[in-house]
Formats: structure tokens, C-alpha cells, sequence
């Protein structure tokens, strides 16, 4: 059934992707948010101006009741995050979105792993999403752990130790960057993951060389709000 859903979502992608949005709502039914069906690089346009108006206190009030009946029929999200966990970054207020905008994968230390793939690979080749950031903050607690990990052998209990492994690269990697290394291997967790997006077959990899989807990643500041693309 996975596989029809892809079969037919890729179907209406192309179509939207080859006619723009007046051809696509004629032969496919229209979308819950048709304010949605944009350009990769117009989500990200749209993300990031998001963030600006959340940093400069200018964000949109919530209003629930507006679209609640529009989504009960299905969602169209025009971005989906891979975001950390920690409590202090939450992607709709940070990107001044409501519900039905963003579709938000979270773990500790924003890494991949099988799980989140296939929902990064639902939301853009089923719900047609075009644009994926991977989402990191200052001050990552699974970025100590991972360090901590690797300079001391610190060894976590339970399942942590995974996490922290799963991060370990990015700490190897940032070993001879200049500038502040904490920062450093933040900005190169974001990174990699980016590049693993990117090439990740077989779903995304193609979809981003047909230029349906963008992959990009950032950095929250805790001070400011601010998200600074890094990938």
C-alpha cells in the first residue's frame, strides 16, 4: 500500500513540479494548504523569513480554529525538519509557522538513522514536501555527551551511549577546524547529515538531483533565536 501512495504521490509531484501550481490542483485533488505547494527554493525563502520575524518578536499569533477543518482531510507541509530534541527549540516557533506547515522528525543530536530516513522519505515523496532542514542548536547536550565520549571514553548508561556514539564522527571530523571546537562539531553534525540526506538512496538522492527537494542545515542560537544556515 506504502509503495501505491509513493507511486502516485511521485505522480503529482512531477506534475506540479513540470506545470506550477494551477495544473497541479486541476488534475489532482487540491491540497489541504495549497499556500504550500511552492519551489524548494521558495520554502526556504518563506523558512528562513519565518525565523526573522520570530527573532524580531514579529511572530504570527496562533490561531487553531482557522484550519483545523482544512487539515482534517490531509497535510501538505511545505518543510520538514530534523530537529534535536532539546526543549529550549521548538521548530513551529522558531520558523513562525501553525500547524499543517511544518513536518518536524526530533531526536537528541538531530542524527539519522534508519527510522527518520523513512519519514524524511514519506514527507517528500508522499506529501510532496520539497524542502528538509537538519536543525541543531548551541549548547547540544548530545554534542557534550559525544564529545565527552570521545576525549574521556565516557561510557553512558542504558541506550545514551548510542546516541553518543552515533555523534562520534562529527566530533573526529571537527578535530583540526579552526575557531571554537564545541561550535565546530555542531556546525559538522549538521553537516554530515546533510551530505547523508543528499545522497541517500533511493528516494531522496533522486529527488534532490531532479531538483524537487533542497536539503539544507542549520544552527538555533539560544541568545537570539536566530538559525544560521550552515549546509
Amino acid at each position: 500500500m506504502f509503495l501505491k501512495l509513493v507511486a502516485a504521490s511521485a505522480l503529482g509531484a512531477g506534475i506540479a513540479g513540470a506545470t506550477g501550481r494551477t495544473a497541479f490542483a486541476a488534475k489532482v485533488k487540491m491540497p489541504p494548504l495549497p499556500e504550500n505547494v511552492m519551489t524548494p527554493d521558495a520554502a526556504l525563502e518563506r523558512l528562513m523569513a519565518g525565523n526573522a520575524r520570530y527573532v524580531a518578536g514579529q511572530s504570527t499569533p496562533l490561531n487553531f480554529s482557522n484550519d483545523r477543518a482544512a487539515l482534517v482531510s490531509g497535510q501538505n507541509p511545505y518543510a520538514s525538519i530534523l530537529s534535536c530534541s532539546d526543549s529550549r527549540v521548538g521548530p513551529e516557533f522558531c520558523f513562525d509557522e501553525q500547524r499543517g506547515d511544518l513536518f518536524v522528525a526530533r531526536v537528541a543530536g538531530n542524527y539519522l538513522t534508519t527510522d527518520f530516513v523513512a519519514t524524511l522519505e514519506y514527507a517528500a515523496a508522499v506529501l510532496h514536501t520539497p524542502l528538509i532542514m537538519v536543525l541543531d542548536h548551541e549548547s547540544c547536550g548530545a554534542v557534550r555527551a559525544a564529545i565527552d565520549s570521545v576525549d574521556n571514553n565516557t561510557q553512558f548508561p542504558g541506550h545514551i551511549q548510542s546516541m553518543a556514539s552515533a555523534l562520534a564522527p562529527a566530533v573526529r571530523a571537527a578535530a583540526t577546524l579552526p575557531g571554537e571546537r564545541f561550535e565546530n562539531v555542531v556546525k559538522m553534525n549538521v553537516i554530515r547529515n546533510v551530505d547523508k540526506l543528499r545522497k541517500q538512496p533511493p528516494i531522496l538522492s533522486r529527488l534532490v538531483a531532479k531538483g524537487k527537494v533542497l536539503v539544507v542545515g542549520g544552527v538555533y542560537s539560544l541568545k537570539t533565536g536566530e538559525v544560521t544556515l550552515v549546509a
